[in-house]
């Protein structure tokens, strides 16, 4: 018998105090969550379902989103002072290594879902997709090396948006686990991630009066593999000629140019903050051969791309 979403929280609450809590301490006196669950879980799903809660503040190696599910919490975020009060219908995005703890003194029950991410599947399988703008990207890039992260994403989602539809998937097939879960709840987790990229941008500042040198830019960045004259001409209605002028007065560098260094900029990023091969950073750049990619980077850069 399929479980009821309030099936699936009920028992992933009871499941939540017997979690892999092996908080350990490192190297300068803080403590590290290792990973929740099982071993085989490179995805996995949890609940707090309960009146209170006092974690201790620490940080983690592994990427999690949080979700308001019903009532409202208190999240210790970047240090044990700075306090965020994350309401019903919120989620709360957090970096490996960002400090954390979830705080809850309620008459009323209070839930919260989890949707945890092994950073090594993340930046593997997730973070290629994630070009919707390129603040979000730098913001899950530029984490596994950074352990004193400042770095957290606050949204909020109506009552009525479909994110809590696929969340409601997410906990009963991850109550119900099964021999195929872990490949049904990856693509979700994916979704799930794409659709808060896209919220994310929703509440940006408005990109009105943006020049159209700025709005180039921002295409490139997000298009970084395929970013080409002639594709961006047809997209913003210009020659493409014209589009080159405007980008050397504009920035003082070829189309070429700009494209080259934002490639490498990416490229040492991924390099130095990723367990990615050099053949993985290539293409996730647009390169069609490492070969021709390693050359690119020891020109620009003078060194070979694992000397980074």
């Amino acid at each position: 018998m399929e479980k009821t979403v309030q099936d699936a929280i009920i028992q992933l609450g009871k499941e939540f105090p017997l979690l892999n809590w092996n908080f350990r301490m490192d190297a300068s006196h803080e403590l590290v969550s290792g990973w929740l669950g099982s071993p085989a879980d490179q995805v996995m799903v949890c609940a707090f379902h309960g009146k209170r809660i006092d974690e201790p503040f620490h940080r983690q190696d592994f990427f999690f989103l949080n979700f308001a599910y019903k009532g409202a919490y208190t999240a210790l975020s970047n240090s044990a002072s700075n306090a965020i009060r994350i309401r019903e219908h919120d989620c709360y995005i957090g970096q490996p290594y960002s400090g954390y703890a979830i705080r809850v003194n309620s008459r009323q029950t209070v839930t919260i879902i989890g949707v945890l991410i092994r950073k090594e599947v993340f930046f593997r399988e997730f973070l290629p997709t994630l070009t919707l703008n390129d603040a979000m990207y730098r913001f899950f890039l530029t984490a596994e090396t950074n352990r004193q992260s400042q770095e957290c994403i606050h949204l909020t989602f109506s009552k009525e948006d479909p994110v809590w539809h696929l969340l409601d998937l997410m906990l009963t097939e991850y109550a119900d686990r099964r021999n195929d879960t872990p490949s049904v709840l990856k693509p979700m987790a994916l979704s799930l991630c794409m659709m808060i990229a896209r919220k994310w941008k929703e509440q940006l500042p408005s990109e009105k009066g943006k020049t159209l040198s700025g709005q180039i830019m921002d295409y490139i960045h997000t298009h970084i593999e395929s970013a080409s004259l002639s594709e961006i001409g047809k997209i913003f209605g210009y020659h493409p000629g014209y589009l080159s002028t405007l980008l050397h007065q504009e920035t003082g560098k070829t189309f070429s140019a700009l494209l080259l260094e934002l490639r490498m900029e990416r490229a040492a990023l991924l390099l130095s903050e990723t367990g990615l091969s050099v053949e993985e950073v290539a293409a996730s750049l647009g390169y069609s051969n490492a070969s021709n990619f390693y050359k690119a980077f020891k020109k620009y850069y003078g060194h070979a791309p694992r000397q980074t």
